[in-house]
């Protein structure tokens, strides 16, 4: 078992990057009739800010969704590299298109690179990956969330723990993955962050 070449890692990371660039939140709203998500709250594509439109069917099914498309860039490139190089290969190709999928989430292409924070995507990927570290994140997200009621806080303390639950678990690519996921999610945050430090975050449900 060999790790996959460059051109396999290529094939992922693109591959990863166009499924997880797909804006699932925008799509919904505006085949629902709300118009732009992006002109409603903080502006952002996600399943938080969906919330806001009262549709709470669309913000469940954007969840769904811009989690799915992790799990999926990640199982895709599993496969597409060879069950018999699953152990090292199709993980590999697997982290790639996983963190690429998170990438796009972020940055699609279709929105001038202007997209969401990627917390559920991340937790998709988490979950395709390694499902204890997927599931230990997903467990401190609600914990966090049904504490404090706000959403950015508990994606930060799912996204700043998996790395350690990965760790804990002997999963080193895994830690380093989720580490580096987590470090892109805090700095996609950092305007929650700033406001998290005055106080003035909106809690789950809130308008702001």
């Amino acid at each position: 078992m060999t790790p996959p070449d460059g051109s396999i890692l290529a094939l992922a990371a693109v591959g990863g990057y166009l499924l997880g660039s797909v804006p699932f939140g925008l799509v919904l709203t505006k085949l629902a009739g709300l118009g732009d998500i992006r002109a409603v709250g903080s502006g952002n594509i996600g399943a938080t800010n969906v919330l806001r439109t009262g549709r709470k069917d669309l913000a469940a099914a954007t969840l769904i969704l811009d989690g799915a498309k992790g799990a999926a860039a990640a199982l895709i490139a599993l496969m597409l590299a060879g069950r018999d190089a699953a152990l090292v290969a199709g993980r590999d190709a697997a982290l790639v298109a996983g963190v690429a999928a998170v990438i796009g989430h972020n940055f699609p292409v279709w929105l001038r690179f202007k997209g969401g924070k990627g917390v559920a995507t991340t937790l998709g990927t988490l979950i395709a990956l390694a499902w204890p570290v997927g599931a230990g994140a997903i467990a401190t997200w609600l914990a966090v969330a049904a504490l404090f009621r706000i959403s950015s806080l508990a994606a930060l303390a799912a996204l700043g723990l998996a790395p350690l639950y990965a760790y804990l678990l002997g999963d080193r690519p895994m830690a380093v993955a989720a580490l580096a996921l987590g470090a892109l999610g805090f700095i996609r945050h950092h305007q929650n962050i700033r406001r998290l430090i005055r106080g003035e975050e909106p809690r789950i449900g809130g308008k702001g």
